[in-house]
């Protein structure tokens, strides 16, 4: 496809010639016109496909030669360049057959854009006039989206994809790659663009959807594949300003295995959200990963609980971009461990507002967001999607407490008593805490909750014991010093009294259920 620029000043002309690589974009940049009059005389031979034009030149102006050249190439795409910002400007020239317009100040990845509309809207208009290609184009999509993602069994449909693909060649380490991108508001011209340039610089052919592509990679020889497509795509994103993520799967010998390559680059693909969506990775370079740690611990449930109750998301912040941290640092880390202990995270915040509705908010839960909806969205940074439930949890215990508030600092005493139940804290510690004196905490304690403070902790005490015998392996003795009993038969006879189980008994009745 061929380009002309039209301009006076020699600077502005060569420079836009020279700054933007345009055989990349699979664009042919003719010698640039210094005039109106000249480009007349060469289009008839040069036959250019996009012009180019400034609209202010001495002689004969853009406008006027944007009419000639609508008139005589009505098919030609004409791009008017100005230093004028000027809503006047533009309103003549799409009467005369402008296509769009630029400024002289556009940065090159602006003008890049404009050009790749213009090409994508001469492509759709060839495609059109083939008789019969709009037919043989959806096919020849077909054949290939089937080869590469369950494969063809039927002979007639395989001789078609054979000849279509050159399939008799031989080229033995074939990949799938499936790539998504960001960072220009037009997604799908963003796709077009790298579709094209990938094209220009790879053996390939590709498969374009609404947010990602499909790409086959065809390779005769056991080349470092990976290296020269961690090249094209930082290429890629220089040229074009954007962020890039892919996924290659592993070699096929032949294309009956591409279904097996296409499966492991849609595993490795789902490694975008540990990756921070930018980077090339390979299926063999994450297959062995065992995993990293899918449960959060007491400890976690205790400062998340804390954070909520104070409600300061400064601190919430800080403390998701940690724990996240520390799970993207392993090396072991996948994607289901990753989504199972973003999930732990959430499950502990509703335990904790469920704790608090059983007691200080008597169960009114009408606020919390549904699980289900969170754990759709887990393709979003795990950063931002932890920190977004998080959110929600600490607004739902929010309005749930000042719909039910009694005394704040009651509230405050309940939090950190729960945070604190594996250790032997007393009356005074928790008054202490509130900034309260121990006599007047406890009567209003006692007013508020229904129960004096011993009743209290002892039952929260063994409710958390129940929590961790029906979620967990721990030994009863472990259970008991990790909600404060050293003792582990004066545990077991106070869960009896309260349960009317023994602690075994308790748990294989839930492991029974």
């Amino acid at each position: 496809m061929r380009l002309l620029i039209i301009d006076d000043e020699m600077i502005i002309r060569t420079g836009i010639q020279q700054v933007i690589d345009w055989p990349a974009l699979g664009i042919e940049a003719l010698t640039p016109a210094a005039s109106a009059e000249e480009a007349l005389e060469r289009i008839p031979d040069e036959l250019p496909h996009i012009v180019l034009t400034d609209i202010r030149m001495s002689g004969m102006d853009g406008l006027e030669l944007a009419s000639i050249l609508h008139q005589q190439y009505p098919e030609m795409e004409i791009i008017i360049l100005s230093g004028y910002d000027e809503f006047s400007y533009v309103q003549q020239a799409m009467r005369e057959g402008v296509s769009d317009y630029l400024l002289k100040t556009s940065r090159p990845e602006e003008i890049i854009k404009t050009m790749l509309k213009a090409k994508q809207r001469i492509t759709d208009r060839i495609e059109k006039h083939k008789r019969g290609s709009l037919g043989d184009s959806a096919l020849r999509t077909q054949l290939l989206e089937q080869l590469i993602k369950e494969g063809i069994s039927e002979s007639s449909l395989l001789a078609q994809a054979v000849d279509s693909f050159q399939l008799e060649m031989p080229s033995g380490y074939d990949q799938i790659m499936i790539l998504n991108a960001d960072g220009w508001e037009d997604l799908s011209l963003l796709l077009f663009a790298i579709h094209n340039i990938l094209e220009e610089t790879l053996s390939c052919h590709t498969l374009m959807y609404a947010d990602h592509m499909v790409i086959l990679l065809r390779s005769p020889s056991a080349m470092d594949q990976q290296g020269r497509i961690q090249q094209v795509l930082e290429r890629l994103e220089g040229m074009l300003k954007c962020t890039i993520f892919a996924a290659l799967g592993t070699n096929a010998s032949h294309y009956s295995e591409w279904p097996k390559s296409y499966s492991a680059a849609k595993e490795a693909y789902m490694y975008r959200m540990i990756t921070g969506n930018r980077g090339l990775i390979a299926f063999h370079a994450v297959q062995d990963r065992t995993g990293g740690r899918t449960v959060c611990s007491l400890e976690e449930e205790a400062e998340l609980s804390s954070i909520l109750v104070k409600g300061n998301r400064a601190e919430l912040h800080g403390w998701v971009h940690q724990k996240i941290g520390a799970q993207l640092a392993d090396d072991q880390v996948t994607t289901e461990s990753l989504q199972a202990y973003i999930q732990s995270i959430i499950i502990s915040g509703y335990r904790f507002i469920e704790r608090m509705g059983n007691s200080q908010l008597q169960g009114q839960h009408g606020a919390l967001p549904p699980l289900r909806d969170l754990q759709q969205n887990l393709n979003a940074s795990p950063e931002q999607l932890l920190y977004e439930a998080c959110s929600l949890l600490m607004d739902s215990y929010r309005q749930q407490s000042s719909e039910h508030r009694g005394n704040s600092y009651v509230e405050q005493a309940i939090v950190f008593i729960r945070n604190h139940l594996h250790t032997g804290i007393t009356l005074q510690q928790v008054a202490r805490e509130v900034h309260l004196n121990p006599n007047h905490f406890s009567e209003v304690f006692k007013r508020e909750t229904g129960q004096n403070y011993i009743d209290f902790v002892t039952r929260e005490r063994i409710e958390r014991a129940a929590e961790i015998l029906k979620n967990s392996e721990m030994k009863i003795s472990q259970v008991a010093r990790a909600v404060g009993y050293e003792d582990m038969k004066y545990f077991s006879q106070l869960f009896k009294k309260f349960t009317r189980m023994t602690p075994s008994e308790f748990r294989n009745e839930s492991q029974s259920n």
